[in-house]
């Protein structure tokens, strides 16, 4: 064994230890960041026009911060890119993270000098956390990769500024940053099809242990190795032990993943974002994500069904259930505040708080009235498999198919197969079923003959993979909305 994978497994104990100060302490410490969040936020332009002197309680706090997304906000982003200080947080952010919006456009999300630390330890946590459960320390004598964006930053207002993935990069602690693997030169290779290529000749002879990144993109680095040796994962990297993921699901891609691989392997799910590393998996033997309620993060919950109200209720962390759906809203040493992340989360667990993503507050399928969720075409989808062993999906989108006539309408699936079911039709009447089951207003529609039964669009092979480059937004942390209300994606993807 070597040094680092020794030194690894007291620090672990120390870590796992020191965390479960606030983990069994969860509302004294979200309530702790509160007030220190407070604070300093009156201190800042935001601060001043929204009272925070006043504010004693988180009653205060919801009459004087409404809950906002980015464009609810973006007056105070633009002047932060500006240069402005004091805006959101006391001085200048050390980093701008550049992301995909929506009606913005590209997004810059702040990232303070008390902030980066969340960004940071999350990840390592997550690491040290699974050393404690298993014992497992090895991987950290190999060679590790972490598929992500470039990590060369541009200045925007005199802020370095560049994708989360790659300023965090620029943080990877030096005792890893001999076993990582690109370097620096591939890691900046803007077009994705080329820095694949060049990683693959980086890393196909080299002793991987630890391979991380978001499914379908590691799926796409993966099958390239395969048809360059003609070997499963498992003969080219037999040290591969360990796979770290976040940013989709990872079970539509889990079987085909683990085919590739061609063996078992332990996997850790992080909860990742620009705006702040929320949660991770804490044990082998349980889904749920861990969140994290000591790291400059004041979480606030909405029952999902009343996001759109005009006043919603919003819970603290000492007021949610298991088992419901929530959108996630953070305040944060960032300078968000009252920030409308735009996921939705359900509790698994609240001793400890676990979660699991159940998926987009704006992705959703609502054009008959239904209100399908990312988490309930997931689960058809996942069961459905199990009744149709041999099928294989690469990735899939939903959309709506509306028509002038009655009984007409429909969800169409667009599925890329891996290996397609026996029975297309058959699969495609399991996949109805199953979704019918957790949706009773898909379910009455269907009844109802309002809508017909969905119908799946079996795509060529790489039709996402080509829509996601035709768009530009091939690899990185770049992925296809499981769900749309519109059908822009799904006319694209048609035509390719």
């Amino acid at each position: 064994m070597g040094i680092k994978a020794l030194l690894s497994k007291p620090l672990a104990a120390y870590t796992h230890r020191r965390n479960q100060s606030w983990i069994n302490n969860p509302v004294a410490a979200q309530h702790a960041i509160f007030n220190e969040l407070v604070i300093q936020g009156a201190k800042t332009a935001f601060g001043q026009e929204h009272g925070f002197k006043n504010i004693k309680t988180h009653a205060d706090y919801t009459k004087a911060v409404p809950v906002r997304d980015y464009e609810g906000l973006a007056q105070y982003f633009n002047r932060v890119k500006q240069g402005e200080s004091n805006v959101l947080w006391p001085g200048k952010p050390l980093y701008l993270a550049k992301t995909s919006g929506t009606t913005s456009g590209t997004k810059y999300i702040p990232i303070t000098r008390d902030s980066i630390s969340n960004h940071i330890d999350g990840a390592k946590e997550a690491l040290l956390d699974y050393i404690y459960e298993t014992g497992k320390s090895a991987f950290l004598d190999g060679k590790l990769i972490f598929l992500s964006g470039s990590p060369e930053l541009e200045e925007v207002g005199g802020i370095k500024t560049g994708r989360l993935s790659g300023i965090s990069n620029h943080h990877v602690p030096g005792y890893l940053r001999t076993n990582q693997l690109p370097n620096y030169k591939t890691n900046c290779i803007e077009d994705w099809e080329t820095k694949l290529d060049a990683i693959i000749g980086e890393t196909i002879n080299q002793p991987m242990t630890l391979i991380s990144g978001i499914p379908p993109w590691v799926q796409m680095y993966f099958d390239r190795i395969v048809q360059r040796t003609g070997k499963p994962i498992k003969d080219v990297f037999p040290n591969f032990s360990l796979f770290v993921y976040g940013g989709v699901n990872f079970e539509p891609y889990r079987a085909k993943l683990m085919q590739t691989i061609g063996r078992p392997i332990d996997s850790i799910e992080l909860f990742p974002a620009s705006e702040g590393f929320f949660a991770y998996q804490n044990s082998q033997s349980d889904p749920g994500l861990l969140l994290l309620l000591n790291s400059g993060i004041f979480y606030e919950f909405i029952p999902a069904e009343e996001y759109f109200n005009p006043n919603p209720t919003r819970l603290t962390i000492g007021e949610v259930e298991v088992g419901v759906n929530y959108a996630l809203v953070v305040s944060s040493n960032a300078g968000l505040w009252s920030y409308s992340v735009g996921d939705t989360v359900k509790f698994t667990s609240v001793k400890p708080y676990k979660l699991v993503v159940s998926g987009r507050i704006k992705h959703f399928i609502s054009a008959f009235g239904e209100h399908v969720i990312g988490e309930e075409v997931e689960k058809a989808l996942r069961l459905t498999m199990v009744q149709f062993p041999e099928a294989e999906v690469t990735e899939f989108t939903v959309a709506p198919f509306v028509s002038a006539g009655q009984g007409q309408s429909h969800h169409e699936w667009l599925i890329e197969f891996a290996r397609q079911p026996q029975d297309l039709k058959a699969f495609e009447k399991e996949l109805d079923l199953q979704l019918r089951k957790f949706n009773t207003y898909y379910d009455d529609l269907i009844s109802g003959n309002i809508l017909q039964t969905l119908k799946i669009n079996a795509l060529r092979p790489h039709a996402f993979q080509d829509y996601m480059k035709s768009i530009g937004k091939l690899g990185g942390q770049n992925k296809v909305p499981r769900l749309s209300n519109d059908r822009n994606i799904a006319d694209k993807l048609s035509a390719i």
